[in-house]
């Protein structure tokens, strides 16, 4: 048991540390890792611990550079959202966000290849953005317990420096964080062994904290922007294969494709669910996916009891193409299989 808590260590200060040097990221850096060691209800939990303590150190480090003119319009509004995502843990299956979530950050990547235009001296977005954008993170942290990556983008638009960005970031976060920590007890996620774990990544986190004062003032600005968006990029790629490979195991996921007689078709099974899309050279693009007697129109449903009588089963598919809808019935009866357009 030994070694899963140090790879936490290791890990945790890894992650802290590239979050020196880009501006964020930990969090989303550390949700996969922290998902084989926890149940995925307790990793926001644990993770909290972790950012809390990043954040108030980073705010004891960098007091003067905190942009309490963003503060005070981005907390407000992202305080009630932090409980309803965190209230809402206890209900949806948060890889779904995830895989949003590593969509987006990918979408950084033209931002890489961009010439620095340097930080802007002047927002140019209005005030009310900024409860917008809290609301958003209060909701997507309460629900991943990270979220610094994911609106690393505005701090960067928004004319901050460095400093700034990290400063303003701990000081807006950190209520989150707390009240977060309140809601997941009251909410029985945080056991003592996310407490074991958060405590751990805590104490990576406030190291990093003390190193980031010594290397943030010596990068330059571009260094910095260039960095912080390849760290978007690279965190969303690892926060999409990690959950799209998590969907795909607990849904029994399978892909196909075959080639017809006048064309290709392919299939994706989700659970139970068979869809198809099928393109024929003289018919073109048709969707199915497969459907119970009880989503058949009534008519339709004489229709299949006829066809249907004495088979050993059926399966019923509802057909889309670009001009009408229509329905299809697989007969197995004996060792045959017989096709039926209704």
């Amino acid at each position: 048991m030994f070694f899963p808590y140090l790879f936490v260590v290791i890990s945790a200060l890894f992650a802290f540390s590239l979050s020196a040097v880009c501006g964020g990221g930990a969090g989303l850096l550390l949700l996969p890792m922290l998902g084989s060691l926890l149940p995925g209800a307790q990793v926001p939990a644990a993770l909290s611990i972790g950012t809390m303590s990043s954040s108030f150190s980073r705010i004891l480090a960098f007091w003067s550079r905190i942009r309490w003119d963003i503060v005070v319009w981005f907390v407000p509004a992202a305080l009630p959202a932090v409980w309803l995502g965190a209230r809402l843990l206890s209900y949806l299956n948060p890889l779904y966000l995830e895989l949003l979530m590593g969509l987006f950050l990918m979408a950084n990547l033209p931002q890489i290849f961009r010439p620095a235009a340097g930080a802007n001296t002047t927002p140019s977005m209005p005030k009310w953005v900024l409860a917008f954008i809290g609301a958003a993170a209060g909701f997507v942290s309460g629900l991943t317990g990270a979220v610094g990556l994911l609106f690393n983008r505005f701090y960067l638009r928004y004319g901050l420096k460095k400093e700034e960005i990290v400063a303003t970031r701990a000081a807006n976060e950190i209520v989150l964080h707390a009240i977060k920590l309140i809601l997941y007890a009251s909410f029985g996620l945080l056991t003592s062994r996310a407490l074991t774990v958060g405590g751990l990544v805590a104490v990576a986190a406030m190291a990093s904290s003390w190193a980031m004062t010594w290397l943030l003032p010596r990068l330059s600005e571009r260094f910095f922007r260039q960095i912080g968006y390849t760290a978007m990029v690279v965190s969303g790629l690892s926060l999409f294969i990690d959950a799209s490979g998590q969907v795909i195991s607990k849904n029994s996921v399978a892909l196909d494709f075959s080639p017809l007689a006048n064309g290709t078709t392919t299939q994706l099974q989700w659970r139970n669910t068979l869809f198809s899309l099928e393109f024929e050279y003289d018919e073109g693009f048709e969707f199915e996916h497969t459907i119970v007697f009880n989503d058949l129109p009534s008519d339709k449903q004489a229709q299949v009891r006829a066809l249907s009588r004495g088979a050993e089963k059926y399966v019923l598919e509802e057909v889309f193409s670009l001009h009408q809808r229509s329905y299809e019935v697989y007969v197995y009866r004996g060792n045959k299989l017989e096709k039926f357009d209704i």
